[in-house]
């Protein structure tokens, strides 16, 4: 469950018919099926980020469905685990676009650590089974989400990869929030624009404007600097 500030917007979600299915569901799919993440990770995006630190949101779709990888960050993977061909491509344009060395793992909990809201608008997924959790009630509840992120009153930047995400445009309404755009970073669509997009140093460029401190993307090397 979650904990932390983000409880008071979110609460009332709890208790709507949609989310009691969604809760039913989402119990029978761990308790027949494998599911990802672990049902401990399922809410991380808020545990890792409170609402109050939100600076950044990456808005992805739906977890990483092959074993070992999604910890309920959208593009994160636990240490140790190689990173996906999506995430290779942000490392490529983070490289291309700010200059920072291609990192030896996937684990993208530092820019949580800095206010990087990196969430799904599905949170669970069956094993090898891509948007097998679409349609459940998920995306429902990340609305939810994001609309509190929208009556935020401070500056905050929206990178959205891929029309999934570009599809919450609409939510996002308050004019001190700065929204990118991109196409998304997976191998089918990253040199049709997200490549050369410079979305990492513009959503920085936004935030020093705004006088706030820019995101530190560069990703350590589990092993020590490169």
């Amino acid at each position: 469950m979650i904990t932390n500030d983000w409880l008071e917007p979110m609460k009332p979600e709890f208790s709507k018919p949609y989310y009691r299915k969604l809760y039913e569901t989402v119990k029978r799919e761990y308790e027949t099926r494998r599911i990802f993440p672990e049902a401990r990770d399922i809410f991380n995006a808020f545990d890792f980020t409170p609402l109050s630190r939100v600076k950044a949101v990456i808005l992805g779709q739906d977890p990483y469905h092959e074993p070992g990888q999604a910890h309920g960050l959208s593009f994160s993977v636990k240490p140790g685990v190689p990173a996906p061909p999506s995430l290779q491509n942000i490392y490529q344009e983070l490289h291309d676009d700010l200059g920072l060395y291609i990192p030896d793992n996937g684990y993208l909990k530092k820019w949580t650590e800095q206010g990087v809201l990196l969430l799904n608008t599905v949170l669970t997924v069956r094993a090898h089974e891509a948007n097998s959790h679409r349609g459940i009630g998920w995306e429902e509840f990340t609305d939810a989400a994001i609309r509190a992120l929208d009556r935020q009153d401070r500056p905050m930047v929206f990178l959205l990869f891929g029309r999934p995400a570009q599809q919450k445009e609409g939510m996002l309404r308050n004019e001190k929030h700065c929204i990118l755009k991109a196409p998304h970073p997976s191998p089918l669509s990253a040199y049709r624009g997200f490549f050369g997009s410079k979305v990492f140093s513009r959503a920085n460029r936004f935030l020093e404007e705004q006088g706030l401190s820019p995101i530190d993307w560069q990703i350590e090397n589990l092993g020590g600097k490169g």
